[in-house]
């Protein structure tokens, strides 16, 4: 089974993570943020992900270390339990309407990483969530699991149904990418005979 078990200790944040990549879309999500808690309940279910997060973090301050510390915690994760990344389909891509919010997301889990986050969410906060952390989480997570990953909004008004639409897609994109294609489950799909 593709799992990973993550523990992340620093000075802001205390991290335990686990992933089954093979799942049902089961979690147990609890970031000390309830709108993170929601966001990453959505990526797991519609990734069909089984994750479970436990972060204590210095929430007094604000989010900002708590998000960006799951999203290389999650990041690590994905990287480790891909490991050689022998027979994923490698290449995604999907557009997510989510109410008046239309997301574009494309994925390459190709051993390098890089993002290209083209959204433009109309509000600073929902709730008490900094909404310019989601650029944040995708950044540590991108870097620690060595995947492309483009965002575009494409329309939207309500904040959280933009955010909403961003995971929802980013599990979609993840679960088709990493599925095994029967066909070619020996091989890496790649000409380098790797993906770096």
């Amino acid at each position: 089974m593709r799992t990973s078990e993550i523990i992340r200790k620093t000075a802001e944040t205390d991290i335990e993570l686990k992933l089954n990549i093979d799942g049902t879309g089961k979690s147990e999500i609890s970031t000390g943020c309830g709108f993170m808690d929601h966001m990453l309940t959505l990526f797991s279910k519609h990734g069909r992900f089984d994750l479970s997060v436990k972060c204590i973090g210095d929430t007094e301050v604000d989010y900002h270390h708590s998000v960006e510390d799951i999203g290389i915690a999650l990041g690590t994760a994905f990287s480790e339990a891909l490991s050689d990344m022998k027979g994923i389909k490698r290449y995604a891509d999907i557009i997510l309407p989510m109410d008046e919010a239309l997301i574009l997301e494309a994925i390459d889990v190709s051993g390098r990483s890089y993002l290209q986050f083209d959204v433009s969410i109309p509000t600073e906060k929902v709730g008490d969530f900094d909404t310019e952390l989601i650029d944040e989480f995708f950044e540590g997570f991108t870097r620690k699991a060595g995947i492309t990953l483009h965002i575009k909004m494409l329309s939207g008004k309500n904040s959280h149904h933009i955010i909403e639409g961003i995971f929802k897609a980013f599990g979609r994109v993840m679960l088709s990418a990493c599925s095994i294609d029967e066909k070619y489950k020996d091989e890496i799909p790649s000409t380098k005979g790797m993906l770096v």
